[in-house]
């Protein structure tokens, strides 16, 4: 498909894949909101059809307001909480992100958390690094297989987490909204009596006011001194200092973490435990995903110039 570049403009407000970048610059007219000047800014404004974001984008309604013309926010990621998207509705702008494609991912790493927490495997490793196997054993560690893994959120990610479970033959339950329906797992109409109800907590919902701290000093106490905590949500659903106050207080046995309240910034508390794992908010960051997550944020853009269906358009927008 050709499109006339000159009708079709696009502003890059976040980084994008370098693939992308090059992609969205060969087919349509594409401007980087960071490197422009304020005239720059205030003169290419009105042009502006699209807004090319990422999932840690903050976009505000003053934000969306700074472009008369805006028809589309196109987010590359899954999350969108920091979009105003209320505020997109009211001034007829779509919003569009990219599910689907990272799901396995995220749920492999969040499994791939709960193991490495639960069996203390980078603190393992340090151990070897440091010479210490020649004087003694590692210490034991908390078996997974057979274990009551509680999972907060089944949606696409909280299904794919459950589904990796069950080849650990553990016993499933979760928390929702509501019931999902035709999902066999046990369901738990409270993240406090799923918590209680489970060796290991895995956090799969949305970002949001409404899920901001969530996970909170009462859930925590909930999943007790022998459970784990594994958040590859976002760092908002867990209240953070309730988090660092468990750890250190052994309320609960230990903690593997994707995402963070201030990202980048990960609390000194959290860090070089051996019952805490930490990673760099990397759950989708593999080749391939963030290739498919590039070409669906072309597709939307690309769909809406076209003045075709959005491909995956968010709800209500």
């Amino acid at each position: 498909m050709i499109f006339d570049k000159a009708k079709c403009t696009v502003m890059k407000a976040a980084y994008l894949p370098p693939a992308l970048v090059a992609r969205l610059d060969e087919t349509f007219t594409l401007h980087d909101w960071d490197v422009l000047s304020p005239a720059e800014r205030e003169r290419l404004a009105p042009e502006v059809r699209v807004l090319a974001v990422n999932g840690e984008s903050v976009v505000t309604d003053d934000f969306i307001a700074a472009f008369p013309n805006l028809e589309l926010i196109a987010d590359f990621g899954v999350g969108y909480d920091g979009i105003d998207v209320a505020a997109a509705g009211r001034r007829g702008v779509a919003v569009t992100n990219t599910p689907g494609v990272l799901t396995d991912d995220v749920a492999d790493l969040a499994f791939g958390l709960l193991l490495a927490t639960a069996r203390q495997i980078v603190d393992a490793q340090r151990f070897v690094e440091r010479g210490d196997w020649a004087k003694a054993g590692y210490m034991w560690t908390k078996k997974v297989s057979g274990g009551r893994l509680g999972i907060a959120g089944m949606g696409r990610i909280g299904q794919a987490v459950a589904r990796r479970a069950a080849g650990f033959d553990m016993e499933i339950a979760y928390t929702d909204q509501q019931p999902v329906d035709g999902c066999p797992y046990c369901y738990l109409p409270d993240l406090a009596s799923l918590a209680a109800a489970s060796d290991f907590l895995i956090v799969c919902v949305n970002g949001g006011d409404k899920t901001r701290g969530m996970v909170n000093a009462t859930v925590l106490e909930a999943l007790g001194s022998d459970g784990v905590l594994v958040n590859i949500a976002r760092g908002t659903v867990v209240d953070e200092a309730a988090l660092v106050a468990a750890i250190e207080a052994g309320t609960i046995a230990g903690a593997g973490l994707d995402v963070f309240e201030h990202e980048p910034a990960v609390p000194a508390a959290l860090q070089g435990r051996p019952n805490v794992v930490v990673t760099p908010h990397m759950a989708s960051a593999t080749h391939a995903t963030r290739k498919a997550m590039g070409d669906l944020v072309f597709d939307n853009i690309a769909a809406h110039f076209a003045g075709e269906p959005l491909k995956t358009p968010v709800k209500p927008y």
